[in-house]
């Protein structure tokens, strides 16, 4: 996902590869069911006229604009974004259309924070700041799943950078 194994460095390795949380799909699934059932519920209510044909074909086409809107489009967010952890960097991953990537050396990171709200903490998910000494100083990442895990996979990995070894897990 989001970095193929031939673009990882000669000892480098994958750690961990993921979405951010499935909770950023939540409300594009509640507009597909609400939109399904308003068009259906229009589609049937819609009387026998002359022109009935016409408001079931603008029903649909109403339907199917809001579809891919609210539902498609962040669905297609969603999927088309990834976050790649090696033993010598992190990626984040973007775009549908255009892509957008950035690098964070793990050797470069300062520091890890995490936020959660409670909602947060019942799913297993929140938002990572990392801190690097690079130029764009730090990353804000929301809805990241399992973030505890993720937090600590960085930790180890930054203090293997400083070791100078990689981890042999």
């Amino acid at each position: 996902m989001t970095l193929p194994d031939h673009h990882l460095t000669q000892g480098e390795r994958r750690v961990r590869s993921f979405h951010p949380h499935w909770k950023r799909l939540i409300g594009p699934f509640l507009a597909l069911i609400l939109i399904a059932v308003a068009s259906g519920a229009a589609l049937w209510f819609i009387p026998e006229w002359e022109f009935a044909l016409y408001a079931r074909i603008a029903v649909v086409v109403i339907a199917l604009v809001l579809l891919t809107i609210w539902s498609f489009v962040p669905y297609l967010r969603w999927k088309n974004t990834g976050y790649v952890l090696t033993t010598h960097r992190f990626t984040i991953s973007t775009g549908v259309l255009n892509k957008s990537t950035d690098e964070i050396p793990i050797a470069k990171v300062n520091t890890v924070s995490s936020d959660q709200t409670f909602a947060e903490r019942l799913l297993g998910c929140g938002t990572l700041t990392v801190e690097s000494a690079g130029e764009r100083g730090e990353i804000v990442l929301r809805d990241i799943p399992k973030i505890q895990d993720v937090r600590t996979d960085i930790f180890r990995l930054v203090e293997d950078a400083s070791d100078g070894e990689v981890d042999g897990r």
